[in-house]
């Protein structure tokens, strides 16, 4: 019998002996190989995980104590090792097995995540509320070295070690080069720092000694002893600085090992966070030998792993459109939040090493770093997805706004994204955007437009954003040729009513429009700040019903901006709104979730329809 066949609900995993978890890890990674290049999702963490998670679902009862998984896409052992192991075919599939945690999907995700570098605060807001409340459970952050060093996680940390709170972080190192050495004393004084009768002696003697004021001096005169022998050998103990126990590095594969590791972090009272080492990919040796290929994938072939896609993005028409510009423009400089292959700079890091910055897991670093930057006289682009440059908001307001920077905002996966889900959505950006004064915001109708649009937000004295779609086109449109300062493009002429679209969403309108040879006005937005007044104003002269449609929630969005200066004109018409309402999205294929949403070709259609027979009515009773 195999071993995977044996894992139906939590904790079946404690009836393993350690041969049958060897066997396990095999076969969970077979598994999941399978179900990815199947469904897509997050492989090589995943991989790199899978000793680690069954060594913590051995030692831990997660039906009692917590765990919190960082950004959360190297969950899918847990979910397995948790009874979910028989959904994974519909995995990222829309009504699905979710590709994060999901605390509707299972009492044992304990918080949902999907951004980086929440899971310590999390912890620790747990941890405390178990404290103040007298229960009794174990709280454990997991976490990236790449999530670790972001601000967020610091200030945590800070917190955690001044506080003491009792919690176990397990950092799962799968990036950083440790030398032999240094492995070597750290896991002796690893071992030492573990010794169940090193911590009975040590928690006795401060039991005893805190009693009076000497003892108290005496122990922390101790103490000092202790550190000060460990800065001597290991000159770097930034965590334990900080007032966290350090353990490790150790072995993240090596399943005998983490488990001892962990039993006994338990019995330590106080901040403990394990140093694992892992190697992404592991045991898949595609995987392994390119893991940022196999980060997050859409379906493949696993036999042969995954081939290049030549196929033309938003994303790769921004990479060639900023290598371009900045081979003439030596002031063009580009920074990305550790997302270089995913908002396309790879070549532009290659061509200017020099003017490339990729500040790591740190958004908002990112976007003062760019206001400093056009302060002493440089072009930077900051290339983000919508959803991280949430992160970014107070420094938009403060930092770039207020004092009027000159930054550009290459915004990424902007509308929706698919089988990522609520967290990765981006439908967001038009509304938190438009309420900043000073802002400026674009969105190409096509990937031809990208250039065009990029280069004529270089040229100006303010921030200006510009937002664009995952993935291509769904059909060739002619760019528009001149850019001019909260100018609308007229696409079609007719007299039954006016749409006004933005970005993608044009495309879809003028699909209709030619399918069903209708008598409409299309106008592309290619400004949704500042909107194009002169226009607008023409358009309530003319039409008595205006259709606008977004990939954004209403709330905030560019129809929202539109009825606000329509109501300043006056205008006696309707105004029909189409956009998502105010409301997280869940997961599946994008053309699944404009179905559900309404912003299909179809529903289109529908509410064209819809506005034609009241106009007509209307009309009729007149």
């Amino acid at each position: 019998m195999k071993q995977l066949e044996r894992i139906n609900q939590i904790n079946d995993i404690k009836k393993l002996n350690y041969e049958e978890k060897i066997e396990l890890a095999k076969e969970i990674r077979e598994f999941l190989i399978d179900k990815v290049s199947k469904n897509g999702g997050h492989l090589a963490s995943n991989l790199g995980v899978v000793e680690l998670t069954i060594s913590l679902c051995n030692v831990f009862d997660f039906t009692k104590d917590k765990i919190i998984f960082d950004v959360g896409h190297q969950s899918y052992v847990y979910k397995i090792l948790t009874g979910r192991k028989d959904q994974f075919d519909q995995l990222r599939k829309y009504k699905g097995l979710r590709g994060f945690p999901y605390k509707k999907e299972s009492p044992y995700d304990y918080f949902e995540t999907g951004h980086s570098s929440t899971s310590i605060s999390a912890a620790v807001g747990m941890a405390r509320a178990r404290d103040i409340q007298k229960e009794d459970y174990h709280v454990v952050a997991f976490i990236g070295d790449g999530s670790i060093s972001s601000g967020m996680s610091l200030e945590a940390i800070n917190d955690l070690g001044f506080r003491k709170t009792k919690l176990i972080i397990i950092l799962n190192d799968n990036g950083m080069s440790i030398s032999s050495n240094v492995g070597g004393i750290s896991s002796y004084l690893s071992r030492l720092s573990l010794n169940e009768r090193y911590i009975k002696i040590k928690n006795k003697i401060k039991y005893s000694l805190d009693d009076t004021k000497l003892g108290n001096i005496s122990f922390k005169f101790l103490s000092r002893i202790k550190d000060g022998i460990r800065k001597i050998l290991v000159p770097s103990k930034y965590f334990e600085d900080m007032g966290l126990t350090y353990i490790g590095p150790i072995d993240g594969h090596n399943i005998s090992e983490i488990e001892k590791v962990l039993k006994r972090a338990k019995k330590v009272e106080g901040p403990v966070l394990i140093h694992t080492v892992t190697k992404k990919g592991k045991g898949y040796h595609f995987a392994e030998k390119i893991p940022e290929k196999y980060h997050g994938v859409s379906t493949f072939d696993k036999e042969i792993g995954i081939q290049e896609n030549d196929k033309e993005t938003y994303t790769s028409m921004f990479g060639k459109a900023i290598t371009k510009l900045a081979a003439k423009d030596e002031k063009i400089v580009a920074i990305t939040a550790a997302m270089q292959d995913g908002v396309g700079l790879t070549e532009f890091a290659k061509k200017f090493p020099n003017r490339y910055f990729d500040v790591g897991i740190s958004e908002e670093h990112a976007v003062t770093l760019a206001a400093g930057m056009a302060v002493g006289k440089l072009k930077p682009v900051f290339a983000v997805y919508s959803t991280f440059l949430q992160r970014g908001f107070d420094q938009l307001v403060h930092d770039i706004c207020m004092q009027n920077s000159n930054v550009v905002f290459a915004i990424d996966r902007a509308g929706l994204v698919g089988p990522d889900g609520e967290t990765h959505q981006g439908i967001f950006d038009l509304s938190y955007l438009s309420m900043i004064p000073n802002m400026t915001i674009l969105a190409p109708k096509c990937m031809e437009e990208v250039e065009k649009l990029l280069k004529w937000s270089m040229d100006q004295n303010f921030p200006v954003a510009i937002r664009y779609p995952r993935g291509g086109d769904y059909l060739k449109m002619k760019p528009l040729t001149k850019v001019s300062l909260g100018k609308w493009e007229v696409i079609t002429k007719g007299k039954d009513l006016a749409i006004i679209a933005t970005g993608k969403m044009v495309q879809k309108a003028y699909q209709v429009i030619e399918q069903e040879h209708l008598d409409i006005t299309l106008i592309n937005a290619t400004f949704i700040k500042p909107l194009d007044q002169k226009m607008l104003k023409e358009i309530a002269s003319k039409y008595s019903y205006i259709l606008t449609i977004e990939d954004n929630i209403i709330s905030g969005g560019l129809g929202h901006q539109i009825l606000l200066s329509l109501n300043a004109l006056d205008y006696q018409g309707k105004v029909k709104i189409l956009g998502f309402p105010n409301k997280f999205i869940e997961q599946g294929t994008i053309d699944e979730l404009y179905q559900q949403e309404h912003l299909d070709n179809a529903s289109i259609q529908k509410e064209i329809r819809d506005l034609l027979k009241k106009k007509q009515k209307k009309s009729h009773s007149h």
